[in-house]
């Protein structure tokens, strides 16, 4: 790859081939227009050179090939919800917006499959497949705005994952476009299928850093027809950690089961006091879902398996209305931690079940240690918990002890045999601490694979690698 420019601007050479490319509106190349294309979740700012708005996969080829060409960097984005910096312009270049791509080409009731272009948003995906009484069942909380290119190339999952498993279990095919804006089409439209390697799963979740999706084959499943809700309420968070291990351990999986920490309950309660008991200390909000006839034997096996745990109380929802009111109780932490800590660190660590309860008392006694505030909730059915870190980036003595206790963090993972990602990705907010849970010979091979997909290396450079 050519050195890159230090001035943040394009050769004014393939300005113009991309703007004759993308025609009137498809090349952002003001500063402010950049500026709305420099930030993520994370919380850092990286400007962009340019902002390519491609409105189909001709003009997306178009622009890698133009850049391939001139060595320029290109990053994937799609609606720029992502928590590790996935979608920044981190060694400058042209940010490769799929938000122009989203049409749903095709949705196959019968055979349980919809073809959609990455720039649909999950949300609105779910209310298309809802009139086929289908639906795809990753859910990440920001469903209303991300779009499916930034779940599959994140591998974004969500509370549904207990039960349906991740992105990649949810993905039959994909035609993506390789770094030089050739065309790879691998998967296709049958649930088996074991011709040569697995190429679609290598590709989901590898951060747009091997190629640039342009049509996903999504497989579906029947869309519940009713669900309960139930909370638990238990006196400290380590009883609510093994609640989690026995429930998962026995009877049918719930469709979700999610814990909340001490300090997520009290955000909980300046605004949804009802749903916490006044002396709860860790909170669990499950849900069942079936056939109307079977649904409400369910939430009472569930409640009994939650009540053998010695809970403060075990309640089911008593109606639709009120499950609504806790799933928006939940939902409202991370916006509500964002106010409160706009530059928070978000991590999404994973330990197996059984290991929940060593994870929220080891992140207690790092929190207590280390003076940072930590609020923690998340998929406890996966062993998913989100560790929210509360910082002030002005005060540089906060930011070192941030530092200390992920260094600690993620220590307490690993010894837990667990992971440093289950959903957010690596971007560039975990790339020099991947080495700690990757074999070296592991983390060269996909060196050498990285290298063999995009030789020049311009495919959203800076992330996943140190």
């Amino acid at each position: 790859m050519v050195p890159l420019k230090p001035d943040s601007e394009l050769d004014p050479a393939l300005r113009e081939a991309l703007g004759r490319l993308l025609g009137a509106g498809g090349l952002l190349t003001g500063a402010a227009q950049r500026e709305a294309y420099a930030w993520d979740n994370a919380g850092r700012r990286f400007l962009p050179w340019a902002v390519a708005l491609p409105e189909n996969r001709e003009q997306v080829a178009g622009v890698l090939r133009l850049c391939h060409d001139a060595g320029v960097p290109v990053v994937p984005r799609g609606a720029g919800s992502g928590c590790v910096g996935g979608g920044l312009a981190v060694q400058g270049g042209v940010i490769l917006s799929t938000q122009r791509l989203k049409r749903i080409l095709a949705i196959k009731p019968g055979d349980r499959l919809a073809v959609v272009e990455p720039g649909v948003v999950n949300g609105e995906l779910r209310s298309a497949l809802a009139s086929h009484g289908l639906f795809w069942p990753p859910d990440p909380s920001s469903s209303r705005v991300c779009t499916i290119g930034g779940n599959l190339a994140m591998c974004s999952a969500g509370p549904n994952a207990v039960r349906y498993g991740v992105t990649r279990h949810w993905v039959l095919g994909l035609t993506v476009l390789l770094a030089d804006g050739s065309t790879l089409r691998v998967g296709g439209r049958t649930t088996k299928g074991v011709v040569g390697y697995d190429l679609t799963q290598l590709l989901i979740g590898s951060e747009g850093t091997l190629a640039v999706v342009v049509e996903a084959i999504l497989k579906l499943a029947p869309l519940p027809e009713a669900r309960r809700t139930l909370r638990a309420s238990f006196r400290s968070m380590e009883q609510a950690a093994h609640a989690v291990a026995w429930v998962m351990s026995r009877g049918e999986v719930p469709s979700a089961l999610e814990f909340l920490d001490p300090a997520a309950l009290e955000l909980l309660r300046r605004d949804h006091a009802e749903v916490c008991h006044p002396e709860g200390r860790a909170l669990l909000l499950a849900e069942v879902e079936g056939s109307a006839d079977e649904v409400d034997r369910k939430a009472r096996a569930l409640q009994e398996r939650l009540q053998a745990c010695d809970p403060l109380e075990a309640l089911v929802a008593a109606d639709e209305r009120e499950s609504k009111r806790l799933w928006a109780a939940r939902y409202a932490l991370s916006p509500t931690l964002t106010r409160i800590a706009p530059r928070r660190v978000n991590e999404d660590v994973v330990v197996p079940v059984t290991r929940l309860a060593a994870l929220v008392a080891g992140v207690a006694t790092i929190s207590q240690e280390t003076g940072v505030p930590i609020v923690s909730f998340g998929h406890a059915g996966n062993g998913n918990i989100h560790v929210n870190l509360l910082t002030d980036p002005a005060d540089l003595a906060a930011q070192e002890r941030v530092q200390r206790a992920l260094d600690r963090l993620f220590s307490l993972v690993l010894e837990l045999e667990g992971t440093l990602s289950g959903e957010h990705g690596v971007g560039i907010m975990k790339r020099d601490y991947i080495s700690r849970e990757l074999d070296p010979n592991s983390l060269e091979l996909q060196k050498k694979i990285k290298q063999l997909f995009d030789p020049k290396g311009i495919l959203n450079p800076g992330k996943v690698f140190s």
